[in-house]
């Protein structure tokens, strides 16, 4: 993206103030924003001076979706699943929404609304969105298989009110609506400061469709910037009034097509291709090292709300934490004669693996699995091999638990092999 000094002065006040150092006895707060439907390459070459403003306070990075190509948790490059791919921390396997349909979603995998509000009940919640379906379905809000969660505030389902903003064919008043939301996300966090918000626009994503690669989408995407800026100045102002550090993610959910621009849902680069900018200064040694994913983000905001998570739910998060020690990644598994070849990066210089091994996915329908401790290795060594002789299985879920971090992975055997 194109540096630049337009808002530097106003937006630098309060993002620099996101080191360690700095943030002991403030109270920590939240807030990530979903931007529809642009890839890194429009992104990086728009006028954007509010992300440049938060990437020199933290940083810009190329990021990805749609999990595994070709692998098991292959998803689709579509809005829905993106958003849940971030709410969940899991792919589509896991989360099962496939389609902006939400037909099915598996709230056995929650959201991080969920989480943090089942370990600080007392803190508040919200979403400022578009599009409902994002509280009712994807979230769940008042539904028994998500504990009945319910925000303390919300702003959304504008799209259904034709009143205010009449439906037009240049769907301009889905620009309007997004200037709608933005400003109730802006006065909500200058005077209720939500402990956990998430904002949602979509204008982006028509104007991509509509025109594709085209000055019309280059102008939406600049229109975005604008409005990001004024959430950033409702944060500075928090920042600079109340004992409170802020950390704020921007991302988007898919990319587009190489040809036009205009299409989504497959699995060609560019429609893999994202980006996330965020104010935190202090991200950890994964994040210098590897493309982020969007599942990432769910574990680093909970790792910056101090949010603990469950052994049971850890171990199925596909995403790990851009802040924060942690030990390991690039796990790959490999199966021959009844053993498991596992390898792995290691990112400390110290420590133990625990090599966890479970045959079924009891999880997923909210049943417990058991695991099998099969060997605790040094981290530094980097691979184990493990036979599998007394635990027989064409499935197995495989988590490595180290000191900072952990990390699962599956492997799926066509048929059982003697």
């Amino acid at each position: 993206m194109k540096n630049t000094v337009v808002q530097i002065g106003l937006l630098l006040l309060c993002f620099y103030a996101t080191t360690e150092s700095l943030s002991q006895g403030k109270t920590r707060k939240a807030v990530f924003i979903l931007v529809d439907g642009i890839p890194a390459d429009v992104v990086e070459k728009v006028h954007t001076p509010s992300l440049d403003s938060l990437s020199k306070a933290g940083r810009y990075m190329r990021a990805y979706v749609g999990g595994e190509k070709g692998g098991y948790s292959q998803s689709p490059t579509i809005s829905a699943v993106g958003y849940n791919s971030l709410l969940t921390g899991t792919w589509a396997n896991k989360h099962n929404v496939w389609d902006n349909d939400i037909k099915e979603p598996n709230y056995h995998y929650p959201t991080i609304f969920r989480l943090f509000k089942n370990q600080y009940p007392e803190k508040k919640i919200a979403i400022f969105s578009s599009w409902l379906d994002n509280r009712t379905k994807l979230v769940g809000e008042s539904l028994a298989a998500t504990g009945n969660l319910r925000f303390d505030y919300h702003a959304d389902d504008y799209e259904l009110d034709t009143l205010q903003f009449p439906h037009d064919k240049g769907r301009d008043f889905m620009s309007k609506i997004d200037n709608r939301v933005v400003a109730e996300a802006a006065s909500h966090i200058r005077e209720q400061a939500p402990d956990l918000s998430w904002v949602y626009l979509e204008y982006t994503d028509d104007m991509g469709h509509m025109y594709g690669d085209s000055d019309k989408f280059y102008k939406a995407v600049q229109q975005m910037d604008a409005q990001i800026g004024k959430i950033a100045q409702a944060v500075s102002y928090r920042q600079k009034n109340h004992n409170e550090e802020w950390l704020i993610f921007i991302t988007t959910d898919h990319g587009r097509d190489e040809q036009t621009g205009k299409s989504h849902g497959g699995q060609s680069a560019r429609q893999r291709s994202t980006w996330l900018v965020t104010n935190h200064s202090q991200l950890n040694n994964y994040a210098g090292y590897y493309t982020p994913a969007i599942v990432d983000i769910m574990p680093t905001i909970a790792h910056f709300l101090d949010l603990t998570l469950p052994v049971e739910i850890s171990r199925e998060l596909d995403g790990v934490p851009l802040a924060g020690k942690v030990s390991l990644a690039e796990v790959k598994v490999n199966y021959f004669q009844n053993q498991l070849d596992i390898a792995w990066k290691a990112l400390e210089p110290t420590g133990n693996v625990k090599i966890w091994v479970a045959t079924t996915n009891a999880f997923k329908t909210g049943g417990k699995d058991t695991y099998h401790l099969l060997a605790e290795v040094p981290l530094q060594k980097e691979y184990a091999t493990i036979s599998t002789q007394k635990l027989p299985a064409s499935f197995y879920k495989i988590v490595l638990e180290a000191p900072f971090s952990s990390k699962n992975v599956w492997l799926l055997l066509k048929q059982k092999q003697e």
